[in-house]
């Protein structure tokens, strides 16, 4: 009785997750839809399937790849997104352990600092944020690194300390029992265990660093372009843009960060339940 009194809820929420999926996917869609379309046929008729007059095949493709030099703009992109993500897994699970295992005054207001910093709008730092990292030279893809680590910082101590807090302590003195200090503690016991949480912060910061446009913007420029920067390089004078090139460009940006998306999502709910456990 109780499987049939829940059949209309459980098809309803069937509807509407469905609807929400297809309001998602939609502009992805047109996305990749008009990206085989001649760039005067695109605003014309945005929602239209390409035909024989419109469709230009893979010209926009090649067009945008030389127009922005994607292949440079994709390697400065995956450079410093690996490079972020790197730092900010192993500088915040050595700092979220740190702070659930040493008690005191001075690790739970760290602690709150970092929540705090997760509620912080970078619109309200952006221009003491440039400033500073210019005059500390971090305007470049090396220095950027560590300034998105200090973005990120928050949401993945945040997760890491819930994690943490569901490790029993009795590992750890076992481990110090055999003789290890409390680095090899650490990297042999106790990051191997942080698993499914390590993956789904490391999604999250990947899909943050990769699509970010603001921040390299502001702190490397026309220098060092990201994807994002360099995309909008294809607009030109007078408000001019070339819708083809863009759509395509936009493709080939979303590509890795879905197939890497798709690889992981199974650790993300899987990370997420493990950091509630306790805390």
């Amino acid at each position: 009785m109780g499987n049939r009194k829940n059949t209309p809820l459980m098809t309803g929420l069937i509807i509407l997750t469905t609807i929400l999926a297809i309001m998602f996917l939609f502009p992805i869609a047109v996305v990749f839809m008009n990206s085989f379309k001649g760039k005067f046929y695109i605003s014309d008729a945005p929602f239209s399937l390409p035909n024989s007059e419109t469709f230009v095949g893979f010209a926009n493709y090649a067009e945008g790849l030389i127009k922005i030099n994607f292949i440079s703009a994709f390697g400065w992109s995956l450079f410093i997104t690996l490079g972020s993500v790197i730092l900010i897994i192993l500088c915040t699970s050595m700092t979220a352990w740190f702070l659930v295992r040493v008690k005191n005054v001075f690790t739970n207001g760290l602690y709150y600092v970092f929540a705090f910093s997760m509620i912080v709008p970078f619109q309200m730092v952006m221009f003491t944020l440039t400033k500073v990292a210019n005059t500390l030279h971090l305007d470049n893809p090396v220095g950027i690194i560590f300034v998105y680590l200090g973005f990120g910082a928050g949401l993945a101590v945040f997760m890491f300390v819930g994690f943490v807090k569901s490790i029993p302590l009795e590992i750890e003195e076992a481990a110090t029992i055999d003789g290890c200090n409390p680095l090899q503690t650490f990297f042999l016991v106790v990051f191997p265990l942080m698993k499914p949480t390590l993956i789904t912060v490391a999604i999250l910061q990947t899909m943050w660093v990769w699509n970010d446009y603001l921040l390299p913007y502001l702190l490397i420029g026309s220098e060092y372009r990201t994807v994002p920067v360099a995309i909008q390089y294809l607009k030109g004078g007078y408000g001019s843009i070339d819708m083809g090139a863009m759509m395509a460009m936009l493709v080939l940006t979303i590509i890795p960060i879905v197939i890497f998306y798709l690889c992981s999502q199974k650790y993300i709910i899987k990370g997420v339940a493990a950091g509630a456990v306790k805390g």
